[in-house]
């Protein structure tokens, strides 16, 4: 029998992808582990106040303690934030949006719950980037995200080709997303740089009333009248 750990577990939560009630793509898992925990470690408190107040309103708020963990975040700081779970507390991790851990910073709190001993509990929720490849018609057992290419123009043709590629030598999906103002600049850049047979998928707004997802080849999405601005997208081609 393996010995009972002293440790809180530290539970990563999903957040939902955008403004749809929780519980419609939550299980009611999260909304139970929610009610006990009242320690959290999340990217930002106004919208992780929110996200708990929305699926567990009888939350008491002034229980709630919560370390934020975003690019202002001193490093030093970050060092003592598991300490509840080393007392003997459960914990919750929470991205901004999706899982925990995956194009989220709290991936370094996860490897800190590794090295000192804390059992790591990942949850059922949405995920945009596993749900664009579900979606999406192209490999699913072979894909790679690399999240956001480059700004500077030939630099991100050049890695659009690479991509293209590495595609075709190894028969793998490739997926990045842009900053939302910039979707219409990478659909151009997309159809400009790439072969016309490549195949790109656009997921946006997943999980959203406003949910759009297609898979076509870059000379059909030349035509495309669809507005991408500012809305959340996971670009994914396939040569």
């Amino acid at each position: 029998m393996p010995t009972a750990s002293p440790y809180g577990k530290l539970y990563l939560i999903p957040v939902t992808l955008g403004d749809t009630p929780p519980l419609d793509v939550m299980p009611q898992q999260v909304q139970t582990l929610i009610a006990a925990i009242d320690a959290y470690i999340v990217e930002n408190e106004k919208t992780a106040r929110r996200f708990i107040k929305q699926i567990y309103p009888q939350k008491s708020q002034p229980s709630l303690k919560l370390h934020p963990l975003n690019k202002h975040t001193d490093p030093i700081e970050i060092t003592s934030y598991l300490d509840p779970c080393l007392e003997g507390k459960d914990m919750g991790l929470m991205s901004e949006a999706g899982v925990p851990g995956v194009a989220d910073p709290g991936s370094e709190i996860v490897r800190m719950a590794h090295e000192k001993g804390i059992q790591v509990v990942p949850l059922v929720g949405p995920s945009s980037i596993l749900m664009a490849i579900m979606a999406s018609g192209m490999n699913g057992q072979n894909f790679a995200f690399n999240g956001y290419l480059p700004i500077d123009q030939k630099e991100r043709r050049n890695e659009l080709r690479r991509l293209e590629r590495i595609s075709k030598d190894y028969n793998q999906s490739q997926l990045f997303i842009e900053t939302p103002y910039r979707n219409g600049k990478m659909l151009d850049e997309i159809c400009n740089s790439l072969q016309a047979s490549t195949r790109l998928c656009i997921a946006c707004d997943i999980t959203l009333p406003s949910e759009f997802i297609k898979t076509q080849s870059v000379s059909h999405w030349k035509h495309s009248k669809e507005d991408l601005h500012k809305r959340p997208a996971i670009f994914i081609i396939h040569a």
